[in-house]
């Protein structure tokens, strides 16, 4: 598969992933009588990766994610040479998932961008929580969830589940997070809903490049210093069976 038609897969799945779980937080989250809360927005974004993971996890790897990219170099599973394309990829896809949703969202008379779904800390934590938690919260998240996507996607794990694995995995993050950070482990989430809110968005938006990408890294080494270095079928963090093509890093 040629290298633009998987950033353009990469593009149109972060594209979903923001689209699909900021726009349940900032349209569905508290609508009256029958807001979804935060165990809702916690399932949109699970279904939202679950649901990508099956349309273009044979195409792109479904990372969406540069953390997810950065920890699957790390972990030899991705060529490093094509960091900076999936990584542009996902931005973009990123920033017009949030684009559209701030046209919807704006449509309403008295709408204010307010925190947009933003990721922060301190007074802009929806539970007031510091920097150092922040920061210790969106490693340790992130970690996991590249332990959990290695090895669901390892030669060793059952086939066809990695999916479903790492769908439910993210809700249970968002689940833990939501309160913290408003759960980032993705600079490409954070990065959409930043750009419109501005101000403190921005400015606390470096915090949720570097904790997923240090938690992505940790966990790239980790797992096959713990469980043995093995080669997934697919670069796919989120789709693996038994006909699935090779990719560059194998």
């Amino acid at each position: 598969m040629s290298l633009s038609r998987r950033m353009t897969a990469e593009l149109f799945g972060t594209f979903w992933l923001v689209f699909g779980g900021c726009g349940a937080a900032v349209l569905s989250a508290a609508f009256p009588n029958l807001g979804i809360g935060l165990l809702g927005v916690a399932l949109a974004f699970g279904l939202t990766v679950l649901t990508m993971a099956y349309a273009i996890g044979h195409i792109s790897g479904c990372h969406l994610n540069p953390a997810v990219t950065v920890g699957l170099i790390a972990g030899g599973r991705f060529p490093k040479k094509e960091l900076l394309p999936y990584v542009a990829a996902q931005v973009v896809g990123g920033a017009a998932g949030a684009t559209v949703l701030y046209v919807i969202a704006s449509g309403k008379p008295d709408f204010v961008a307010g925190g947009f779904a933003a990721n922060g800390f301190g007074e802009h934590s929806p539970g007031g929580y510091s920097m150092a938690s922040a920061f210790i919260a969106e490693v340790t998240l992130t970690f996991v969830f590249l332990m959990i996507i290695l090895g669901s996607t390892d030669k060793r794990a059952p086939a066809g589940f990695a999916p479903i694995a790492i769908g439910l995995a993210l809700t249970l993050i968002h689940l833990i997070g939501i309160p913290v950070t408003n759960t980032s482990v993705n600079p490409a989430r954070s990065t959409g809903p930043a750009l419109f809110v501005g101000g403190w968005a921005l400015e606390q938006l470096w915090l949720f490049w570097v904790a997923p990408i240090v938690g992505g890294m940790l966990a790239g080494n980790a797992y096959p210093a713990i469980f043995g270095e093995t080669q997934a079928p697919s670069s796919s963090p989120a789709a693996r069976s038994e006909s699935a093509q090779p990719t560059p890093a194998e």
